[in-house]
């Protein structure tokens, strides 16, 4: 069983419609034994980093993501995802993140020809022999949409960067947790290469 935590952020449903378009039965919960006893579980989302912790707090699955990850249960964040697995967001001053995983998100500076937010198809340099990308070749395009990027501290978990006004650290993988700034639900074959290579491991 997949299970896909539900804590009212965006871009949840297209999540469940990739992993069952794949072969995969995907659980939408937040029931802290249900995601504990799943096979995979993917923690997706869009929208502003302080709310979405506000509302995992609220509904105590902080605590939770974090055991998934001591466990090894593996573990993908997919977006907003991503960045609440990190310790903080230039979104939201004071507001601590998940922390499994050391780093910051920070606001995508702006560019002369470039606007933000990120919205778009852009390609990926590949690092690290990640494991998510098996199959995948150098500079194959996936699909973004933030105006927040991750600057990981350690940089042997960087295993994709993309580049938008900044260099941004696009996916990291360290242990069972693995994470995503851009949409493997919403980048075509690539993406669906990706997210299967999660599901297989």
């Amino acid at each position: 069983m997949i299970a896909i935590i539900d804590y009212d952020a965006g871009n949840i449903k297209s999540v469940e419609k990739a992993v069952a378009k794949l072969g995969y039965q995907p659980m939408l919960t937040r029931d802290p034994e249900k995601i504990l006893n799943s096979d995979k579980v993917i923690l997706p989302g869009v929208g502003a980093f302080g709310d979405a912790m506000e509302t995992l707090t609220r509904y105590d699955l902080v605590s939770v993501v974090q055991q998934v990850a001591r466990e090894g249960i593996p573990l993908l964040g997919i977006c907003l995802g991503l960045q609440l697995f990190f310790e903080d967001s230039e979104e939201s001053e004071g507001v601590p993140g998940i922390g499994i995983l050391k780093g910051h998100i920070k606001r995508i500076p702006r560019g002369e020809y470039k606007k933000i937010p990120h919205i778009g198809w852009n390609s990926l340099k590949l690092s690290h022999d990640g494991r998510l990308f098996r199959g995948i070749e150098e500079d194959s395009c996936v699909y973004f949409v933030h105006s927040y990027y991750l600057e990981a501290d350690e940089r042997d978990i960087v295993k994709a960067q993309t580049s938008y006004n900044v260099a941004i650290d696009a996916s990291v993988e360290k242990d069972r947790v693995f994470a995503c700034q851009f949409h493997p639900e919403k980048s075509s074959v690539v993406g669906l290469t990706i997210l299967r290579n999660f599901l297989e491991l």
